[in-house]
């Protein structure tokens, strides 16, 4: 029986720091060779990238609750001051069926696991999930080409 799971394992980073989206990037390229460009595109759009910075931060943050072989849930949720909210979580249950799942592996540490549900990622295709950490603020921040707009406060968006 074949399961509707999707499951990529990714590459190191790229020298700035970005983890690609992974079966987008192989696909992009044989799209460029053929001149079929839609069809990667279609691919972008049903996946996304982890920064380098966030996958050290879901790793650290894994550790320090002592569930390393757990996940990070990433996804969207009704509501907040412009009709969607992002939610990250995390999660130590097997994937659901139709969950993209994103795997990074590095050598000698504990593989980090992204999930995302099929319908968030609608609204976080080709999105980038990265950790942000400046004098006044420290966390998990996604840039969406999708959001058309964001409430002040960074928590809730609009799609265009």
């Amino acid at each position: 029986m074949q399961s509707s799971e999707e499951t990529t394992t990714t590459p190191a980073a790229d020298p700035a720091g970005a983890y690609p989206a992974p079966a987008a990037t192989a696909d992009a390229a044989r799209a460029h060779a053929h001149d079929e460009r839609a069809p990667a595109e279609a691919k972008a759009k049903r996946t996304l990238a982890v920064s380098d910075a966030a996958v050290q931060a879901i790793r650290a943050q894994l550790a320090k609750r002592g569930t390393p072989e757990g996940a990070i849930r990433v996804g969207i949720r009704g509501g907040g001051c412009s009709g969607f909210s992002y939610v990250i979580e995390f999660d130590d249950k097997a994937p659901r069926s139709g969950d993209l799942v994103l795997e990074f592996a590095e050598p000698g540490q504990a593989t980090v696991r992204v999930l995302c549900d099929k319908k968030s990622i609608i609204y976080l295709g080709g999105s980038v999930l990265d950790w942000e950490k400046t004098l006044m603020y420290q966390g998990f921040k996604f840039k969406n080409p999708q959001e058309a707009t964001r409430c002040g406060c960074g928590h809730s968006f609009t799609v265009a």
